[in-house]
């Protein structure tokens, strides 16, 4: 598809869908607002520009044209509400915490680590590989930072040493490996709030739109009932439903020590890395007991950070992709919030909540969840799944859940976004790294994600009915 294409794409179907008649009972502001929501999402699954650029397009109209908001002024402290989002700032901060363990050599050195000491068989690369993503998830926000920016260079050397390439003998062992590798970084995106940028922007909506608060400590606590055994379960299930052709890999322990001698001794910067990532943790975890909150904490971190030279200010103030990611969300924060300001969430909710009525309280929950998940497979962003239906989901549930309902609905909805990243080649961030490798054809793909899916499926379906 030409870039002409994808760019007329959003701008035809927010004009179509504005020209439909007002449905009934929707104010006509709120149906207007709602196509240009629809162009922002079509925009930001088709990428035509910059997403950052998209939501602020889309954010900049309806505040000129008056969508939202009885005065310009009203108009104006909406579009810029984003901006001043806590959760935002923590994504900020925590983007750059991601470049600290790459620029520090900690991220590399711990991977390197783990090969040498599991990597003597293949199953033992996997879990070196799975292992490596799970220790650097609580302190990267962006998998694709960590599994395609840290593990891929380090994991793709491995199958190449044993002449497994994508046109010869794929299957013999790099297959296997880039399987685990995005399985592992799918099941750690929902194991930690901080793991996954769209997981913060989901807890930011759930505070906004069901009045849920979700902290770390309660995300990690709640899903770590089913993601702690799907992560330990995740590189042997892979052996037994895609297993590699070669069951030993004697040569890898010894390239992985080669690659750590190269390295050389531990450095100033990544004991600094080690140290103050640990205290950014801690303060997330604890925050709440000791009066610290976790934007604040994480801003005092990442100051430690520049203070103690780990990564510089030019680096934070350059950082093309963490000044992308502020204005993204912020923006897209503003355009979610504005589907419940002008009484579009209410209006659809109602509508969608009257073919449920009658549902049991729990298959109302659980109901919500799979399509929820399902509907992932029409996303090839989970940033834009979130604003699309989240505020929608919680809305429906608001309507027809008790009260206390409404926290196990926000967990499972949240909990879910890392784990549908596995459906499809393009599903999440570092999906299209791994399948560009070229170990895994499509169709092997989609049956393995298929298959994969299904399975973290039936997890969050059996977490539902043990915290409802």
């Amino acid at each position: 598809m030409s870039n002409n294409l994808k760019f007329a794409i959003p701008i035809l179907v927010a004009v179509f869908v504005a020209l439909l008649p007002t449905p009934e009972g929707l104010a006509v502001n709120a149906h207007y607002f709602f196509a240009v929501f629809l162009g922002v999402i079509v925009g930001l699954i088709l990428e035509p520009i910059p997403p950052a650029l998209i939501g602020l397009v889309g954010v900049a109209f309806c505040a000129t044209f008056g969508l939202v908001g009885e005065s310009a002024k009203e108009a104006r402290n909406w579009a810029l509400s984003g901006f001043s989002n806590g959760v935002i700032w923590l994504i900020f901060a925590a983007f750059m915490f991601a470049l600290g363990y790459k620029k520090s050599g900690l991220g590399k050195r711990i991977a390197l680590l783990l090969v040498k000491k599991l990597g003597k068989t293949s199953l033992g690369l996997g879990y070196a590989v799975a292992i490596a993503d799970g220790i650097l998830a609580p302190f990267m926000p962006s998998n694709t930072a960590r599994s395609a920016g840290t593990i891929f260079p380090i994991a793709i050397n491995i199958p190449q040493m044993f002449n497994s390439l994508p046109d010869n003998e794929p299957r013999k062992i790099g297959s296997y490996i880039s399987w685990v590798a995005i399985a592992a970084t799918c099941v750690t995106s929902s194991m930690f709030l901080t793991a996954l940028a769209p997981n913060l922007l989901a807890v930011s909506l759930v505070e906004k739109n069901a009045g849920v608060i979700i902290d770390w400590g309660t995300w990690f606590s709640t899903l770590a009932i089913i993601m702690v055994p799907l992560f330990l379960a995740v590189p042997y299930l892979a052996y037994l439903v895609y297993p590699p052709e070669q069951k030993y890999s004697p040569e890898a322990p010894k390239w992985a020590a080669e690659e750590l001698k190269k390295m050389g001794s531990i450095t100033k910067n990544e004991i600094l890395m080690l140290g103050l990532g640990v205290l950014a943790l801690v303060m997330w975890i604890f925050g709440k007991e000791i009066g610290v909150n976790s934007t604040t904490a994480a801003i005092a971190v990442l100051c430690l950070l520049v203070l103690s030279n780990v990564i510089t200010w030019e680096d934070v103030i350059t950082n093309k992709g963490a000044i992308n990611v502020l204005i993204w969300f912020s923006t897209l924060v503003a355009m979610a919030a504005g589907l419940k300001k002008v009484g579009y969430l209410k209006w659809a909710s109602g509508l969608i909540s009257s073919w449920l009525v009658g549902l049991d309280p729990t298959m109302i929950v659980i109901v919500l969840m799979v399509l929820f998940f399902l509907f992932h497979y029409l996303f090839a962003s989970v940033t834009a799944h979130v604003v699309a239906l989240l505020p929608l989901f919680l809305g429906i549930g608001m309507n027809l859940l008790p009260a206390d309902m409404m926290q196990p609905l926000a967990m499972l909805l949240v909990g879910s976004l890392g784990l549908m990243g596995i459906i499809t080649p393009f599903a999440t961030g570092p999906s299209p790294i791994w399948y560009g490798a070229g170990y895994i054809s499509q169709a092997t793909w989609w049956k393995l994600g298929a298959i994969f899916g299904a399975l973290f499926l039936t997890a969050l379906v059996l977490l539902g009915f043990v915290i409802l």
